[in-house]
């Protein structure tokens, strides 16, 4: 196993700018894996990390500055992700989550793959005593302990790992494990983490895979498979769009976005999974997740203009986006116990031809086919003023 600490403070190991081939690696040099680090300077991105691992034909960018964030991911020429209208890799020292009501977070949100949570997720908003910014804190926190690891035998499987820590004194004890993986030969890209109550007390916690899409992939005529035994408005704008939930339009001016919730039907090992594909079916994104912890889905769909941000977001979580004091009452806001360890996976394929996209459309329809899906036109939650 090659191990190489790309941040560890207690080690007092810090490389800012570097890049590695297979062979200073210690692998035989035809192998296409190659890892590089850049910090950057300028602007609102000035301190920020970007670490760039390629393996086989799979780059990935991730940002260990933004909580172990995919920034995107190309695949034979595909690009996973989408464009933001922010454009930097803000650094978590320029977001004040409070402005705006505590939509603050969207001024550093650009990433395919974005973690919200781990103390709360969803729509900001008073919740008894506490006022909760949109999303929580995590994805504007800088990870601890970076560590890639590199199997020396096939399937070449590359791992990075990362820790980031949501901590204040009288309140959360919490540390969250990152882990990526993927090998030369798979088109699978495989996010595990571990949340950790380090505490002494019984804890409140949500979480949301805020995973995020658009060109190629989203365009006009694109479908959205999900197998759902129900499926419902988040509010009375998005039932407007309820006929049509699953199929995109192409950019639209005035849209905004419409969420729905999905609750999703699961094989005989927790797995359920999504799928989006382009007009034609010959590349798509599927995610796949575990649903004993994350038992919900969350479709985000923002086809606005280009410029305002064209994305569909695929989103398994343990809650829907509503704040989280609506959320009680649907039996969505978890505990963890002291001591105790919760365990997420999220895994996306990145699917670049037809056949792919084929046979993940079949697996779907193969769970849909266990029960027929139920749509309410009726939001779960009614939203106050």
């Amino acid at each position: 196993m090659f191990t190489l600490a790309i941040l560890s403070h207690q080690q007092k190991v810090d490389v800012a700018n570097f890049s590695l081939n297979a062979e200073q690696m210690g692998l035989p040099k035809e192998l296409p894996i190659h890892i590089a680090q850049s910090c950057l300077v300028g602007g609102k991105q000035a301190g920020s990390r970007i670490i760039t691992l390629t393996v086989g034909e799979t780059t990935v960018r991730i940002v260990p500055t933004r909580a172990m964030a995919i920034l995107d991911a190309v695949r034979n020429g595909v690009r996973f992700g989408w464009q933001s209208p922010v454009k930097e890799i803000v650094h978590p020292s320029f977001i004040n989550q409070e402005a705006s009501g505590g939509s603050g977070w969207l001024d550093g949100f650009n990433e395919m793959v974005v973690r919200c949570g781990y103390q709360w997720a969803g729509h900001p908003g008073q919740d008894g005593d506490e006022f909760l910014t949109l999303h929580g804190r995590i994805q504007n926190t800088p990870a601890d302990e970076v560590v890639l690891e590199i199997e020396q035998t096939p399937p070449y499987r590359v791992t990075l790992r990362g820790r980031v820590d949501e901590k204040r004194f009288k309140s959360t004890n919490f540390e969250i494990e990152t882990c990526l993986s993927l090998s030369i030969d798979e088109p699978y890209l495989t996010i595990e983490d571990t949340l950790i109550n380090k505490g002494s007390y019984e804890r409140e916690y949500q979480a949301i895979y805020h995973n995020n899409f658009a060109q190629p992939i989203l365009e006009k005529g694109a479908q959205l498979h999900v197998p759902a035994t129900e499926i419902s408005p988040f509010n009375n704008y998005a039932a407007q769009g309820l006929e049509h939930w699953n199929q995109m339009p192409a950019p639209t001016k005035d849209f905004d976005e419409m969420v729905f919730n999905v609750r999703p039907i699961s094989d005989e090992n927790h797995l359920s999974c999504a799928l989006l594909h382009n007009a034609n079916a010959t590349s798509g994104i599927e995610v796949t997740y575990q649903t004993d912890t994350l038992p919900v889905l969350t479709i985000w769909k923002n086809t606005d203009t280009e410029e305002q941000g064209y994305v569909v977001g695929i989103e398994p979580g343990t809650s829907f986006a509503y704040n989280r004091r609506y959320q009680r009452e649907l039996g969505l806001v978890p505990t963890i116990q002291a001591g105790e360890t919760k365990h997420f996976m999220v895994r996306f394929g990145l699917l670049t031809d037809e056949h792919q996209v084929i046979a993940s459309k079949a697996r779907i329809d193969a769970l849909q086919a266990r029960q027929t899906c139920q749509v309410n036109t009726t939001p779960l939650v009614f939203l106050d003023a």
